[in-house]
């Protein structure tokens, strides 16, 4: 079969009959081409069903409707003068204001640095004191959780420690009177 024969649009639709359909499955198990074709058709299907189904407008718009004619803020924004004339009126208004209600220039009294900075260095100081007081007692309260973590971890391995070594006491001693016992056994029976 030649790829030129081949109807791969009424086989991904389900149109071709079922000889035909057959031929094209043995088609496609041999040609590469083909296979690449029909995925692309796929793909196109899938891409044209997920598409919403849209309803269509009752009315055309046309350019000269009142509809698409602009406002009259967005012709005055558009427009080259009258844009420039009511900046200059702005920029008049506002030379105008600041002329007349200028604020009245008012002398500054000396300030006496030395006094500020010693009062400034002094509240760092105490700001520092402060924070290392709360590191310090946040780091001592850190090690005590520590110290007591470890103790009790340590009383635990003891205790199991312990328990191993009495567990291991019996068993030897269970073991040696076995050996004792069968000492004197073996003692006897000479």
């Amino acid at each position: 079969m030649n790829c030129s024969t081949v109807d791969l649009k009424a086989y991904l639709l389900g149109e071709a009959d079922r000889t035909e359909k057959g031929s094209v499955e043995d088609h496609l198990r041999a040609c590469h081409a083909c296979q690449e074709e029909l995925d692309r058709l796929k793909l196109t299907e899938s891409a044209l069903r997920s598409i919403e189904d849209e309803e269509v407008p009752q009315r055309i718009a046309f350019v000269s409707d009142k509809v698409f004619e602009p406002r009259w803020y967005q012709t005055i924004w558009r427009s080259g003068p009258v844009m420039g004339f009511a900046s200059a009126v702005l920029v008049a208004g506002a030379i105008l204001v600041h002329a007349y209600a200028r604020p009245a220039v008012v002398a500054t009294p000396a300030v006496d640095t030395a006094r500020i900075e010693h009062e400034v260095n002094a509240r760092i100081d105490a700001a520092v004191a402060q924070a290392l007081k709360a590191s310090q007692t946040k780091q001592a309260e850190q090690t005590a959780a520590l110290l007591e973590s470890v103790e009790k971890r340590f009383q635990a391995q003891r205790k199991e420690d312990l328990a191993m070594a009495r567990e291991a006491a019996r068993y030897y001693q269970m073991e040696i009177s076995r050996a004792t016992v069968a000492l004197n056994r073996q003692m006897e029976g000479q």
